[in-house]
């Protein structure tokens, strides 16, 4: 082994090390702050519940299965969109409070800060996407593929909120404010949910917004997952699914860790 190669491997050691620090170090303070899974867990059971008992029975029109097969895997999809702009916020109050500039004085990996808050986030997604299946069981969702394919549909789900978590995380360390952050999180993703398949088909909408709404991330996702879930013809939404998301970590992985770097003066 050539000392480059050893050099390498020691960096790629110290950065797993870190990561996983700063992982446990976000998942201690969802332990310590209950309220925040327990709300973050509230939230999309509403839309669950509202949707299939108020609205489900309006909607249903251009649905070929029963509503609740519709719903959830979109409203799993939508959990995960808006779990990821917790990571803006929580890297703004990490800001804020200084707890970023004492991690800068340690001798860590800078982009462990980033990676350690995304993959945090994502094992509190997967914990409310459990707690989400198990709702949705009890008010009458069913499995219409293979356990495999739904496994797929899940984790197609996560990981784009994971993908999403690194943009969020660029978002947050530009505008260095809390509030701030909370509002362009939510003014950039609610077109992006509202304007999609997770609630109702894009083919129930005007014509003029059929195009975008049918072909844009959240939809491709929401179709992707719903197919694999439902046991539906899957055809390339899995493949288109797989372009979104390595397309957004492509952008947004460099572009969090050059922003954080400017953020902490390093």
């Amino acid at each position: 082994m050539t000392m480059r190669t050893r050099s390498i491997s020691r960096d790629v050691t110290h950065q797993v090390r870190d990561t996983i620090v700063m992982v446990k170090r976000n998942l201690l303070r969802i332990v310590r702050l209950p309220q925040l899974l327990f709300f973050s867990s509230v939230q999309p059971i509403i839309f669950l519940l509202l949707f299939t008992y108020v609205f489900g029975g309006a909607i249903t029109r251009g649905t070929d299965i029963a509503y609740i097969d519709f719903l959830l895997p979109g409203v799993l999809v939508q959990t995960a969109v808006f779990g990821s702009t917790q990571t803006a916020i929580g890297l703004t109050e990490d800001l804020a409070a200084g707890v970023i500039d004492r991690f800068r004085s340690l001798p860590m990996a800078r982009s462990a800060v980033l990676t350690g808050r995304t993959t945090a986030d994502l094992i509190r997604n997967v914990v409310v996407t459990i707690i989400m299946l198990a709702v949705g069981s009890i008010i009458g969702f069913r499995i219409g593929g293979t356990a495999l394919e739904a496994l797929l549909g899940v984790a197609v789900a996560l990981l784009f909120g994971f993908s999403l978590s690194w943009a969020m995380a660029a978002l947050g360390l530009w505008v260095k404010n809390a509030e701030t952050a909370q509002t362009a999180s939510f003014v950039l993703i609610f077109p992006l949910v509202f304007a999609s398949s997770i609630f109702v088909p894009t083919a129930s909408m005007p014509s003029w917004l059929q195009g975008f709404a049918a072909n844009q991330p959240v939809s491709v996702i929401a179709s992707t997952v719903r197919a694999l879930m439902g046991g539906l013809p899957v055809g390339s939404l899995v493949l288109q699914s797989a372009l979104w998301i390595a397309a957004i970590l492509a952008v947004f992985f460099p572009l969090g860790v050059r922003i954080y770097r400017r953020a902490v003066g390093s």
